[in-house]
């Protein structure tokens, strides 16, 4: 398994994979994150094999905000699902956290790349204080199921906003909130991986 020109770090299952899941990081992270890393602990322990890689931006420089085009890491996150379904058979689901999830959205309603279930972890509905400036345009594009993520004290989008931002997408949906939590979904009580890869697979079926 050669993921090394997405630069990605597979969590492979016990025995066949039921199906894959490529993941992706947020604005200030990379796929090192421990998000990322646990629900790909999750998802390899329900039988998937899970993928967590770096978006372009974050393979040129180590550290810092993204850079360069978006539209440069848009690509890097075809390149990454189209290397990933290759590594086994079953539903493809991909997602990411905030800045990553919103580009895997854009992807997924463009039709740029074919998924089955889109994942989208504090999705940020519009900058910390400025709800006038939604990012949900494109929402209304995406036609396949989608869980949102999200915590209730996150300053990207409120829970109702997260509510409305799913009632665009005329797909089957899923808000899991995370009550108390804030942009990196840190929880002391909440089993966020379990809660999300729950939705996710009731998705699925």
């Amino acid at each position: 398994m050669n993921l090394e020109q997405i630069d990605g770090a597979a969590h492979r299952p016990d025995g066949t994979p039921s199906g894959v899941v490529v993941l992706t990081h947020g604005a200030g992270g990379s796929r090192e994150s421990i998000l990322l890393q646990r629900l790909c602990d999750q998802w390899a322990q329900r039988g998937f094999l899970a993928v967590r890689y770096n978006l372009p931006y974050r393979r040129r420089r180590p550290k810092g905000p993204p850079s360069g085009s978006a539209a440069n890491d848009r690509a890097g996150i075809v390149e990454a699902i189209t290397v990933c379904r290759k590594l086994a058979d079953g539903p493809l689901i991909a997602g990411g956290h905030s800045y990553g999830g919103r580009q895997t959205s854009m992807v997924v309603a463009a039709h740029d790349v074919a998924v089955d279930v889109l994942t989208l972890f504090s999705y940020p509905v519009h900058p910390p204080g400025k709800p006038e400036r939604a990012r949900t345009e494109h929402l209304p594009e995406i036609t396949v199921p989608t869980v949102f993520t999200h915590g209730s004290s996150d300053p990207f989008g409120t829970i109702g906003e997260v509510r409305d931002a799913a009632a665009l997408i005329p797909a089957p949906t899923e808000v899991v909130e995370i009550v108390g939590a804030r942009h990196d979904l840190g929880s002391k009580n909440i089993d966020v991986p379990t809660l999300a890869v729950d939705a996710a697979l009731r998705l699925i079926r």
